[in-house]
């Protein structure tokens, strides 16, 4: 039976991390997992000051939060940030792959180093996060990995690369479901569609695209982070291997 408390903190106990977690997605993710009652740790690269502000907005309001300056393309320092927060709040139950580049250009324009870089974010990482994670996950474990639903659909012209490393999440993320299950780890993607954030504001330069969407507008981070916190709960144990889309019918 659910009390009070497990239903207004039904992540009270857990630990997480999250990569990418000082803006944008990233940081809708860590607030509404510390806010469900998570202890977060999260990554960060340059936005230093974004990440200390989001800590201590967390703590203000009661929550945990760590942040850790890890670039996910140093795979040294990423696994560095799964032991630290290991060691910091007791173990890690719930690993949330966000951090993520994108370029957009015509494919014959692409260098070898930008493909490499691309692929070292958006795909390597991920395997590298779960390597380090996933052994010391108990069951109950959470590995939930952000793609992007252009690994189904894709609107846009000059896009390959990008294209390209999500699908390859949307693939590994199956792949490893297989793989954890044993361990009553779960593993799933969540497909994000345009979304407003600093990098794609709804009155960008792609805002023309919500008139192809039937909802009509763009998505919040908020909204996939409340599909972060449905995956991570105890609730969802019976979902592994999917790629959820949250696009507002773009690709439908």
């Amino acid at each position: 039976m659910q009390t009070t408390s497990t239903m207004n903190k039904p992540l009270a106990g857990r630990k997480a991390l999250v990569t990418g977690g000082a803006r944008g997605i990233g940081a809708a993710i860590v607030k509404r997992l510390a806010g469900d009652g998570a202890s977060v740790a999260f990554t960060y690269v340059s936005a230093q000051s974004k990440a200390e502000e989001l800590v201590q907005e967390i703590k203000s309001a009661g929550g945990q939060a760590l942040a850790i300056r890890a670039d996910s393309a140093d795979f040294e320092a990423l696994k560095g940030a799964v032991e630290e927060t290991i060691q910091s709040f007791g173990g890690i139950d719930i690993l949330v792959n966000n951090a993520g580049i994108t370029s957009l250009k015509p494919y014959d324009q692409f260098t070898l180093e930008e493909f490499d870089q691309l692929v070292a974010v958006n795909l390597k990482a991920v395997f590298v996060a779960v390597q380090a994670a996933a052994p010391q996950m108990k069951p109950g474990g959470r590995v939930i990995n952000i793609g992007s639903v252009a690994a189904e659909f894709n609107p846009f012209p000059g896009n390959s690369l990008y294209v390209s490393t999500k699908a390859a999440v949307a693939g590994l993320t199956r792949a490893l479901a297989r793989d954890l299950a044993p361990q009553g780890i779960t593993v799933n993607n969540i497909q994000p569609g345009m979304i407003d954030t600093d990098m794609n504001p709804e009155n960008g330069p792609y805002a023309s695209g919500a008139q192809m969407i039937p909802l009509g507008r763009y998505g919040k981070a908020s909204e996939i982070a409340s599909m972060v916190a449905y995956i991570s709960s105890p609730e969802a144990g019976y979902i592994t291997g999917a790629s959820l889309n949250i696009d507002g019918g773009g690709s439908v």
